[in-house]
């Protein structure tokens, strides 16, 4: 099941974001915003319903992406856990993230991934303005932090 690419996107919210769809489902009616609540977004993450990737600065990112079936290694990065119920995980900009009646569709600086229905892990590697996002199957499905991820 190994797949990889890359794309390009343009954030204001200076954030990536890596869900299944299914999992935020209960966020859909919510203000749009309402991950900007530290409380909230920390609260989702260590649920593993949703990943917020802090970039640090808004602008253009090249994001590559790959889905392998190995576990992740630490030279991969920083490993981070999410909870996909139904497989459809978006990976991209946060400014399209499930909120306000609306979910992210094609239109969204980003990628949708069919994944098997699981646990994941993924690890996160940046530098500059290029991003590697790997994600693996997992047993873990949550997250114990204490702060926002930031990278």
């Amino acid at each position: 099941m190994s797949m990889q690419g890359n794309f390009h996107m343009d954030t204001d919210t200076a954030t990536l974001c890596c869900y299944d769809l299914a999992a935020l489902e209960h966020r859909l009616e919510d203000t749009a915003d309402w991950w900007s609540i530290p409380e909230d977004e920390l609260q989702e993450v260590n649920a593993g319903n949703c990943l917020f990737l802090n970039l640090g600065d808004d602008g253009l990112y090249e994001v590559q992406w790959r889905v392998q079936e190995a576990p992740l290694k630490s030279e991969q990065g920083m490993c981070f856990y999410f909870r996909a119920p139904s497989g459809n995980v978006y990976l991209g900009s946060a400014d399209d993230v499930s909120g306000g009646e609306l979910e992210p569709d094609e239109l969204s600086q980003g990628i949708f991934l069919q994944l098997k229905p699981g646990n994941y892990a993924c690890a996160v590697f940046k530098k500059d303005t290029q991003i590697s996002v790997t994600l693996s199957p997992s047993v873990q499905g949550q997250n114990r932090l204490d702060d926002l991820i930031r990278i």
